[in-house]
């Protein structure tokens, strides 16, 4: 029996090592088939530091429409429906959004149990939108360093299960391409867990699997890290609106943005030993920062927020997840801080799915799907504002609350 058309001795071992990472993705994935991966730019912008990886790009032109979205911590279903309430996804939760601009915060990992799925269906619509003119910005939060660190605080046992089948799946992969003469790259068979511990002090010995599996696939390196985390910025700008999961704060300007995003990525790729303290670590941190996210105007450090929009270049208004707002999205500091973190996910408070929309004249409003809200599905603009920067929302009677959560 011959070869399938278009496969011969030479490229059969190209297609088994294909068809098996599509066979383990399809499987730890819960079912996605991956749409093909658009051609990279033909000039990527070089890298003078000899570092082989392309840059991140930091800044991005104001689109039609922009789309922000808080934390998800691990709910695939939640996700999907902050997802389809911005029109960007169908019924059969496919890409449907055109040209939109979408920023993910961060905060995809931790407190829930369907993290890796979210990863794969965050992947599959940057895929489908890049082919609709369309961009899908992935995070890095505080959740994701962490995991990368190693500290795993904020897994449950359903995350830890989850990375198990992934595990076993990868494993399953690896075997099926060394049966397949002529797959000899060394970065495809490399087995993850070398180095890592079958014991864990002070930790239950049935959570050694999960742990390990975990620290195989996030570390430094990492399949899931390389694969996925590493593709995240810390700090975008679109248009007029600067995103960062905390805040920035003006050391974090001087160091420079597009800076940080390389220094991150190249440390979560495994290229950099470590990353400056100040950018993912500690409260003020890009990812840990809370200046402009207490529940009080007058405890926000407004000051700073302006001085950092006013060295950033045409920025207008900080976006911003990480600490939870009980009352939905809201703006402090004349709306110049605007926090978008509703707490949406099961692993924390259950909130109703909330986003951010901005239009291409930057006017801002609230999609949701809290039935408390006037119309049902947004919250109305205020016209007021003479910088097109505001915009109004239903707060419930008691006023605007929001909850710090330890993480």
């Amino acid at each position: 029996m011959g070869f399938p058309r278009g496969i011969s001795c030479e490229n059969l071992p190209d297609f088994v090592s294909s068809f098996v990472d599509t066979f383990v993705d399809f499987s730890v994935s819960g079912g996605l088939f991956l749409p093909p991966q658009s051609d990279p730019p033909s000039n990527p912008k070089p890298n003078f530091d000899s570092n082989p990886l392309p840059r991140l790009q930091t800044v991005f032109p104001a689109p039609a429409r922009l789309i922000a979205v808080g934390d998800l911590h691990g709910d695939l279903q939640k996700t999907k429906q902050a997802f389809r309430l911005s029109g960007l996804i169908d019924g059969q939760d496919r890409w449907c959004g055109g040209s939109t601009t979408v920023v993910q915060v961060g905060d995809v990992l931790d407190r829930g149990g369907e993290e890796l799925k979210i990863l794969y269906f965050l992947e599959k619509l940057k895929r489908e939108a890049a082919k609709d003119g369309g961009i899908v910005i992935t995070m890095n939060g505080n959740h994701e360093i962490m995991n990368v660190d190693g500290d795993f605080r904020y897994v449950t046992e359903a995350g830890l299960k989850e990375f198990e089948d992934w595990a076993l799946w990868h494993s399953v992969g690896q075997v099926l391409k060394k049966r397949c003469d002529g797959i000899e790259d060394k970065e495809t068979l490399k087995d993850p867990f070398d180095g890592v511990p079958f014991k864990f002090p002070g930790v239950k010995p049935e959570c050694f699997t999960g742990i390990r599996a975990r620290i195989a696939a996030l570390r430094p390196n990492g399949p899931v890290a390389t694969r996925f985390l590493s593709q995240n910025q810390t700090v975008v700008m679109v248009g007029d609106s600067v995103f960062a999961h905390g805040g920035l704060l003006p050391i974090h300007v001087d160091y420079g943005l597009e800076k940080v995003n390389e220094e991150v990525r190249d440390w979560i790729y495994g290229v950099r030993n470590k990353v400056w303290r100040d950018l993912v670590r500690g409260k003020n941190s890009i990812v840990w920062l809370r200046k402009f996210s207490n529940e009080l105007p007058k405890d926000c450090d407004c000051s700073t927020l302006e001085h950092v929009l006013a060295t950033i270049p045409g920025a207008k208004r900080m976006i911003m997840g990480h600490t939870i707002q009980m009352s939905g999205i809201n703006g402090v500091c004349q709306n110049r801080a605007i926090r978008i973190d509703v707490g949406m996910s099961k692993g924390c408070v259950n909130g109703f799915p909330e986003v951010l929309e901005i239009d291409r004249e930057s006017r801002v409003r609230i999609l949701t799907s809290n039935p408390l809200c006037q119309d049902g599905n947004e919250a109305v603009m205020d016209a007021n504002e003479k910088d097109g920067v505001g915009f109004w929302f239903p707060a419930p009677a008691q006023g605007p609350r929001q909850v710090k959560v330890n993480a």
